[in-house]
């Protein structure tokens, strides 16, 4: 896979969640660096992992949509990959 040597932008609420996410005992590994439309974090619970892809809710819709790149992937990718905007969306997704 191929890195862009542009610093990978991050939304404003990414940080906020991986934090709640990890004292909640969930495993999270940042991966918005990867590029190439790849998903902002992994998440690991109960021998399952889970790809976010995170949106600030703050953002118009317009601003939230996903960028070229990652529709490309989300189209080209076999297994569940989830947009979100909130920690409690997360959770919806990981109690299911």
């Amino acid at each position: 896979m191929a890195y862009n040597r542009h610093s990978a932008r991050t939304d404003g609420n990414q940080t906020l969640i991986v934090q709640q996410l990890r004292r909640c005992g969930f495993s999270v590994h940042i991966t918005s660096m990867v590029h190439d439309g790849f998903p902002d974090i992994v998440v690991g619970w109960r021998g399952i992992n889970y790809l976010f892809e995170i949106k600030d809710g703050n953002k118009p819709p317009s601003a939230r949509k996903l960028t070229p790149d990652e529709k490309k992937w989300h189209d080209a990718w076999k297994g569940s990959v989830h947009v979100v905007k909130s920690f409690d969306e997360c959770l919806e997704i990981l109690r299911e």
